[in-house]
């Protein structure tokens, strides 16, 4: 199985496993956090959006709560069953898509195109984006969330080392790790209301808030999939650019993460 396939397939079994999107790890909160920096409310109401990379409905619900008149869902994994049967409730407004994100329906017809916490799992994303920009219409956009490699030296410098191990485990050990690693982190939490220490908004601002279950599944989530790329910003501009996309925005996102809007012309 190719490094793609085993991303898409440990993705599956997270998915089959965690499948609620409750509390602020699924809220409206959240996603503009995520978007607030390149994005209005406004420029999504009565949207048609396509999403690449559902999972279990966690962004397709955001999408329709900001305004998005129609989301297509995205999902190759096994956990396919799981986004249909938690957008079952949206009715007409979701239609789910059992496909790769370089197979996005090429029809011109989107509004937007968005793909959260995906692109960076992906080993050859240039067809992807490729592909969205072709399923776009003319003056349409692409939004993005992507981790970056800025802000994250020290971060990536424990992470890389302990993935070499992580990627391998069945999901029964990779569960009882990311929650013995819970613990010193919920600790670390705390320690970042009161002192200027590394990655002290994301742990005040976005993990911090959730609970510890989903804190548990942001560990298990960093640890899983079997290809993840930290991008710079030159990288980040540089992928959007070579996909044909124009008047793009890029925003660091608590010093860690990319989030970038681009204009198919």
């Amino acid at each position: 199985m190719d490094c793609q396939g085993k991303t898409i397939k440990d993705f599956g079994v997270q998915w089959l496993q965690y499948r609620d999107n409750d509390g602020f790890y699924g809220s409206s909160e959240l996603f503009w956090d995520m978007f607030a920096s390149v994005l209005t409310p406004e420029e999504l109401r009565g949207c048609r959006v396509a999403e690449i990379g559902s999972g279990t409905g966690r962004i397709v619900h955001m999408l329709l709560r900001a305004g998005a008149a129609h989301v297509t869902a995205i999902e190759p994994s096994d956990a396919f069953d799981v986004l249909v049967e938690n957008t079952r409730n949206e009715g007409s407004r979701v239609n789910c898509l059992k496909m790769t994100g370089e197979k996005i329906p090429e029809n011109g017809n989107y509004d937007f195109v968005f793909s959260v916490g995906v692109i960076h799992h992906i080993p050859e994303p240039a067809p992807v984006m490729k592909a969205a920009f072709r399923s776009l219409r003319r003056g349409g956009r692409l939004a993005i969330w992507l981790y970056g490699r800025e802000g994250n030296e020290l971060y990536l410098g424990l992470i890389h080392p302990l993935r070499l191990f992580t990627t391998r485990l069945p999901h029964f050990w990779l569960a009882v790790l990311s929650r013995l690693i819970s613990w010193p982190l919920a600790l670390y939490i705390f320690l970042c209301r009161f002192f200027s220490l590394p990655l002290k908004d994301y742990m005040n601002n976005v993990i911090g808030p959730m609970t510890p279950e989903k804190r548990r599944l942001v560990i298990y989530d960093q640890l899983n999939p079997a290809h993840a790329k930290y991008y710079r910003k030159d990288e980040v501009m540089a992928l959007i650019t070579e996909a044909g996309f124009t008047a793009i925005t890029i925003n660091s996102r608590h010093g860690y993460s990319w989030s970038a809007v681009g204009t198919r012309p």
